[in-house]
């Protein structure tokens, strides 16, 4: 064990968890949409009094151990340097976990051991306790260092760490051996050393045979078999706020296996699905997580050709495949399907929102409207617990609540105005209970709100720039506004940012698929192309697309399209670009115009990205560039430096959600240029998603990458050979470039306009980036001719200027030819 490396081999007791509440209090403050422009790396600096409680009672104090030590798992690192046990917590939770592993000193002596963690922790060797830590800042790790007396050979290490759990929990601890003896770690096992290996091997190489299952058979393949049969066990999860029964199977890898058959993707529900896999032999069981994407594509068939056909179409979809929630509830009573199943969907959701769960302002829009407009549908029991939950619930910050919703996001604060507004005006008579307010006045408390709301979104759009998740969010809360809404003002300001968002998702999209810069992404949101909401968005108002399970605005939107007259202008044209030339967009979202955003697309490709956003920083959840080859959703590219090594982990930013370390980026039509400088405290390399099934072909030669797709072409060429990734969770379907310093040239094209693909490569693989004076960087290419890019961010080519500072929130679009632009000497 060289010094300074972590120690990775560990036994696990289970993490224990208490709800932590404190007295109902209110709290100061407002909409912050600024929030994920983190100051100090990623940390977000919001505290709920929970955590101001919690940090009064424990903060430099031994952390309190509520458990003795008793095996519960055994975890094995897969690459990574920490015991990650991250997660999403929906009410404030203390949780708390023993780890235990040894050190095999080959001499007594004495060692430095560098504990991390965000949490508290205490730290024994051979059963005395050398120490703790407790600092219990949210989501901020702190290391200490501990010196330690080894003893020839076996060394007893057991750490006890715990936090405070509020939402996304970053719950971690990493040990480092900084110095000391000569040493080893030893793990305690109920195998042989052989078994236990061939468990870790074979899960350690293990990955979906396809990058999308749309509706073949879905199995796992290791390209290291076993030498012996272990039981299979797999746990199938959707994303942090799915709260549907999760589907167990439970199967064997045979001796010799390298395939481990799963089911058929139409048997599984849809969406991104992590699978928990746990191989056993005897008493020990070794696990990882691979994630995939399932889309349920030939039972959905082709849209219907008629709008009015794809609103039922969707209705029906939502109402009998949807997650049972109060979104599928709402999707059920308007397409007349009430009685029980719906009113237990009803029931099952109420105790999130009675109980002012995270994200609970999620259910309670589509419950209220369900109450409004299909409140006689619903047994009466269930529609007086209804209403008791919706004078219940905490509406805002500033009336006393001890949760920890999240307020500041714009997104959340449109679903909380927009739930007080329309409960206010449900229940004008009745008393809400955390503010004190008869409704008539919480509603109108809610209109003031809902205004001020609309004021910001006019001027300055969408915080979480061009998000794909929070599209729906917001169109939650404005499909609600449009139909339910009092007030004419509202329901027409409602309208008209309605049409805006989805004129932007036109704008940005590739044949009906959001392809851009976004301002937060998820690792489920970017690989989920077919099932993610705003590909059923796109089906019913283009009828290109598919439905997934779990959605936010579909029926909502629906419904104002059947019900309210909602009048949207005819952008099929623009979503689903297949004309000649091509679309270059430019806009700018957020308060101060703080994100520039890209976006350049023909029929055979689409790539949309951030313009001198934040070059150098260190990242929340953006994705900066991202883009898309032919008409498969599935044949799509992006490339960031990952928050952390663990796959389908919890972090902001994550493996694939975000990116670690901002780089310097250029855009210019189809050519662009990525310039990485991480921190020495960052993973060490910068990859892209590069799905090679999902391309009609593809190859890596050196530092040249190339893929295809329909008539799509891209070149990728790197500071160094690239590294494809050939085992483990993303194997075929990722690249790496070493170091954290690296440089990515990215080429894009149509095979129509060269005469191969290989003439393509021929083309554009010696594209050369050249510094010059005052910070400019240039790239003769060979069709756009000399491209010089400035440090501040304006990018001169073909005898334009494209210059980001300029870029408006309204934005400008204009066609080009796909080809080189005539220049004037």
């Amino acid at each position: 064990m060289p010094a300074g490396a972590p120690i990775t081999y560990w036994q696990l007791g289970a993490t224990q968890e208490a709800r932590y509440d404190v007295p109902d209090q209110p709290m100061h403050g407002e909409m912050d949409p600024f929030f994920f422009l983190t100051k100090h790396k990623n940390f977000i600096p919001h505290e709920y009094p929970c955590r101001t409680a919690f940090g009064l009672e424990r903060r430099a104090r031994r952390p309190a151990v509520t458990a003795d030590f008793a095996l519960d798992r055994f975890w094995l690192p897969f690459g990574s340097p920490r015991v990650d046990l991250s997660g999403f917590w929906f009410r404030p939770t203390v949780i708390g976990t023993w780890a235990r592993t040894v050190i095999v000193a080959e001499a007594a002596g004495d060692a430095l051991l560098r504990l991390g963690t965000c949490g508290g922790a205490i730290l024994h060797v051979n059963g005395a306790e050398a120490g703790f830590m407790a600092d219990y800042v949210r989501n901020l790790e702190v290391k200490k260092d501990f010196p330690v007396a080894l003893k020839a050979g076996f060394n007893d290490i057991a750490i006890w760490f715990d936090d405070l759990a509020e939402r996304d929990a970053r719950y971690f601890f990493e040990l480092d051996y900084v110095a000391g003896p000569a040493a080893e770690q030893a793990l305690p096992l109920p195998v042989t050393a052989g078994a236990a290996a061939e468990l870790e091997a074979a899960l350690d190489g293990m990955h979906f045979e396809r990058p999308v299952y749309k509706n073949e058979e879905i199995a796992l393949i290791t390209p290291k078999p076993l030498s012996f049969a272990a039981d299979a066990a797999i746990v199938i999860e959707g994303d942090f706020m799915s709260r549907e029964e999760k589907p167990r199977l439970r199967t064997r890898l045979e001796a010799g296996a390298g395939r481990l058959v799963l089911a058929g993707a139409e048997a599984l529900p849809a969406d991104f699905r992590h699978f928990h896999v746990a191989l056993s032999a005897g008493a020990f069981t070794a696990t990882r997580v691979f994630g995939v994407e399932i889309c349920h594509t030939a039972r959905q068939g082709a849209a219907p050709a008629g709008l009015q056909a794809r609103i039922a179409e969707a209705l029906d979809e939502v109402s009998l495949h949807g997650e049972a929630d109060t979104v599928t509830a709402l999707a059920r009573l308007a397409s007349g399907r009430p009685g029980t199943d719906t009113d237990a969907m009803i029931l099952s959701f109420l105790p999130t929102i009675e109980d002012c769960h995270d994200c609970a302002d999620f259910a309670l829009v589509p419950l209220l409207w369900s109450r409004i407009a299909y409140g006689k549908d619903m047994a009466p029991e269930v529609r007086a617990r209804v209403d008791r939950a919706i004078l219940a619930y905490r509406y805002w910050m500033d009336e006393p609540g001890n949760d920890v919703q999240w307020y500041f996001s714009e997104n959340h604060a449109l679903l909380f105005h927009t739930a007080a507004y329309l409960a206010g005006a449900l229940l004008p008579d009745d008393r809400f209970v955390r503010s004190g307010r008869p409704g008539r006045q919480q509603g109108a408390v809610g209109l003031g709100r809902v205004r001020a709301w609309l004021d910001h979104f006019e001027e300055w759009e969408m915080a979480e720039f061009n998000s794909a998740p929070y599209f729906p969010i917001d169109l939650k809360g404005l499909t609600a506004l449009f139909a339910l809404a009092p007030d004419a003002d509202v329901r027409r300001r409602a309208g008209k940012a309605i049409v805006r968002l989805v004129t932007i998702i036109a704008r940005s999209a590739h044949h009906g698929v959001l392809t851009g810069a976004q301002g937060r992404s998820y690792e489920h949101t970017l690989r989920a192309s077919s099932s993610l909401e705003l590909s059923g968005v796109a089906r019913l108002l283009w009828g290109r697309g598919h439905y997934g399970r779990r959605v936010h605005a579909l029926p909502q939107l629906a419904l104002c399209l059947r019900d309210h007259g909602l009048d949207l202008p005819d952008l099929a044209a623009v979503a689903d670009f297949t004309g000649e030339g091509a679309q270059e967009w430019v806009f700018a979202q957020g308060q101060n115009r703080m994100a520039k955003l890209y976006h350049y697309k023909t029929a055979a490709f689409a790539a949309g990205s951030a313009a001198h956003y934040r070059w150098g920083e260190w990242g929340y959840q953006e994705t900066v560039l991202h883009l898309r080859l032919g008409a498969d959703p599935d044949a799509q590219i992006w490339i960031n430096h990952p928050g952390e090594v663990i796959h389908s982990g919890y972090g902001r930013p994550s493996y694939w959600g975000g990116s670690g370390a901002l780089p310097r980026l250029h855009h210019y039509r189809g050519l662009a240029v990525m310039i990485f400088s991480c921190a020495d405290e960052q993973p060490g390399f910068t990859h892209c998603w590069f799905p090679r099934l999902a391309f009609d072909r593809s190859e890596v030669t050196g530092d040249v990458a190339l893929a295809a797709c329909g008539d799509g072409l891209v070149l990728l060429k790197g500071h160094a050979p690239f590294e494809p990734v050939e085992e483990g969770p993303t194997a075929g379907n990722e690249l790496r470039l070493p170091g954290r310093q690296a440089v990515w040239i990215v080429r894009l094209g149509e095979a129509s306009r060269h005469a191969s693909p290989d003439a393509f490569a021929r083309t554009f693989a010696g594209l050369t980036l050249v510094e010059e004076a005052g910070g400019t960087l240039s790239i003769t290419d060979p069709e756009y001719g000399r491209v010089r890019m400035h440090a501040d961010g304006r990018v001169e080519a073909e005898g334009r200027s494209i210059d980001p500072a300029a870029w408006t929130v309204a934005g400008e679009a204009t066609r080009l030819p796909s080809g080189p632009l005539a220049r004037t000497s």
